[in-house]
């Protein structure tokens, strides 16, 4: 895959992440009724946004990092959540994992030529 396609991938898969995880704790399946704090997760997904947005490698490269958390709390979810949430972690841990995977895909295709 192209750098540009990859770059869209994983533009569109934290943008879903942000909606998912906002979506989520506000109104398909809270913690609480009426919203939980747990929303703040998808504040953590804001600094990246631009980065990922323009390009920027380095921002990629720690993305591919952080993601982890997003996808260990879609697992653990999964596995112990019942009924709509439990459907709502398993799509989180399937767009931290196209994220991960669309991150490093660009990581690898933006590397610069190795010196002869």
């Amino acid at each position: 895959m192209t750098a540009a396609r990859l770059q869209l991938a994983a533009s569109t898969c934290l943008i879903a992440l942000i909606f998912l995880c906002l979506a989520w704790e506000l109104w398909l399946a809270p913690l609480k009724p009426g919203g939980s704090w747990l929303v703040l997760k998808a504040v953590f997904l804001l600094p990246p946004l631009f980065g990922i947005l323009r390009g920027k490698r380095y921002t990629y490269k720690w993305v591919s990092l952080f993601i982890m958390f997003y996808l260990t709390e879609g697992l653990v979810r999964a596995t112990s959540d019942h009924g709509l949430a439990q459907r709502l972690a398993v799509a989180e841990t399937a767009l931290a994992v196209a994220l991960f995977a669309a991150v490093i895909g660009y990581v690898r295709a933006t590397r610069p030529p190795k010196a002869a």
